[in-house]
């Protein structure tokens, strides 16, 4: 390979290794070193120690160290809610253009979440795992004469105690 050709390849490299550093949260962790990207192995290490670690700072002098871990903890449970809020109940964007639809809308996805959490919680189980477990129950509805006669799959134990728990008589 002519020596020209390196250059330019080594140049090529450094200006893609440079990009990559200069990216975001990329630069802490990779350094440039002669056109080379290499792995910052100090940076990791210091990084390490401030792993599973946290900072909660509150105007509220009453509240302990606990009360402050606590009320952390429930706010990255409503963010996680949030979260499947708009995945888990396959919401697509809405726009609404007056506040009360807006309201209603917020309002009704509150419950939604609110009831998944219901189901959640006295069924000891995950809400992905409740519907499917539920989906097994199927109603027939026949009518004949003006008689009309509605009748379910026949529960198995595993889905009768479900529904116990969920509170469905």
């Amino acid at each position: 390979m002519s020596p020209a050709r390196r250059r330019a390849q080594r140049l090529a490299r450094s200006r893609s290794a440079r990009r990559v550093t200069h990216c975001c949260r990329r630069d802490t962790f990779l350094r440039l070193d002669r056109g080379w990207l290499r792995i910052d192995r100090a940076a990791i290490t210091e990084a390490s120690r401030y792993d599973g670690k946290w900072v909660v700072t509150s105007n509220d002098d009453t509240l302990t160290p606990d009360d402050l871990a606590l009320g952390y903890k429930q706010l990255l449970r409503v963010e996680s809610c949030w979260r499947q809020l708009k995945s888990g109940l396959r919401m697509r964007p809405v726009f609404h253009r007056l506040a009360e639809r807006i309201q209603a809308h917020v309002t009704i996805s509150v419950l939604a979440l609110l009831l998944e959490r219901i189901a959640e919680i006295r069924a000891q189980d995950t809400w992905r795992n409740v519907p499917a477990k539920l989906a097994a129950i199927k109603v027939v509805e026949y009518e004949r004469g003006g008689a009309r006669i509605q009748q379910t799959t026949v529960l198995g134990p595993d889905l009768a105690a479900l529904l116990k728990k969920l509170g469905v008589k």
